[in-house]
């Protein structure tokens, strides 16, 4: 059996490793592979080129290194048939849970007012309101918005979420499809997006949703850029209907530097690493997912690529 490894960083040496020692008798190829394409079994990539998939014909399953698979659902080329398994393991959960509790106390404790205030070199106190009194919002209820609302609860917000199909989660209340989304952004003021990135989220956070959010709410976007509509977002922090906004993902990364968000007060910017596949943690989904394939046993966490999840 051989493997062959395509990350966006340097860290193919950190997944061999991992690989090898994890499941020596795996063959471990890193991109670019000048061998012979018929000899690899399985991929474990991020953003690999257009139609390099297609080169290997044994192909048995597709590993994504991330928890999104856009960059593979983008793909004109992609092999038919070969199953497509997103990444879901405990260090690449907590590590997101950890951000996003982060970023809601971040808006709920007015630290960007607090920022502002340190710039101008302003001493006021702001009046706290009790975490029950605000409702935070989860866009996209798969294995990493559940987690982050179960990290929030002990604090006391009022927790929600919204899914395109029915979901019950205890001490959640939870609003889907069409017909819950104008619902479930009224009673929000912390608004977190975690949603896939499909034709039908791709600029969900847009003018027209931030108008149904009450005034003065937050918005923290680690899910996808192209969940975002930027100029509506900074329309709406220039109004005020948005009050902040915490930004881990962009439509265009890096960030060019003429980009207003750059030096906009109201925006707290990070470099696409709200959380971050672990090798050394996350080789265990993988090693435990082939030998589940070997063995003649279905996959886990197989992706539908028609619905993008």
């Amino acid at each position: 059996m051989a493997l062959l490894i395509k990350t966006d960083i340097d860290r193919g040496d950190a997944w061999a490793e991992a690989l090898a020692a994890n499941y020596p008798e795996l063959k471990v190829y890193s991109w670019p592979y000048d061998g012979d394409p018929a000899a690899i079994d399985y991929a474990l990539v991020w953003q690999p080129p257009e139609g390099e998939l297609k080169r290997y014909p044994n192909l048995k399953a597709v590993f994504s290194v991330g928890a999104g698979v856009d960059h593979l659902a983008s793909d004109p080329d992609l092999p038919e048939g070969v199953p497509v398994v997103r990444m879901v393991e405990p260090g690449l959960t907590a590590g997101m849970s950890e951000y996003v509790v982060w970023a809601v106390m971040n808006h709920h404790r007015f630290m960007l007012d607090y920022a502002a205030q340190r710039r101008e070199k302003v001493w006021e106190e702001l009046l706290q309101l009790p975490a029950e009194a605000r409702q935070v919002g989860m866009l996209g209820l798969g294995v990493l918005g559940r987690d982050a609302l179960e990290k929030l609860k002990p604090f006391g917000f009022r927790l929600a979420g919204w899914s395109r199909s029915p979901k019950s989660i205890s001490g959640v209340t939870c609003f889907h499809g069409i017909g819950g989304f104008d619902e479930f952004l009224a009673g929000t003021d912390i608004l977190v997006c975690l949603l896939p990135l499909t034709p039908e989220t791709e600029g969900i956070l847009n003018a027209e949703a931030f108008a149904k959010l009450p005034a003065g709410a937050a918005v923290i976007n680690v899910g996808r850029g192209g969940h975002l509509v930027e100029k509506d977002l900074l329309e709406a922090l220039d109004s005020d209907q948005i009050s902040g906004a915490t930004l881990d993902v962009f439509q265009q990364e890096p960030l060019p530097e003429d980009h207003p968000f750059w030096e906009h007060p109201r925006v707290f910017m990070t470099p696409h690493i709200a959380s971050m596949t672990v090798p050394e943690t996350a080789v265990r989904a993988v090693v435990a997912n082939i030998q589940r394939l070997e063995a003649g046993e279905a996959l886990q966490h197989v992706v539908d690529m028609k619905r993008g999840y």
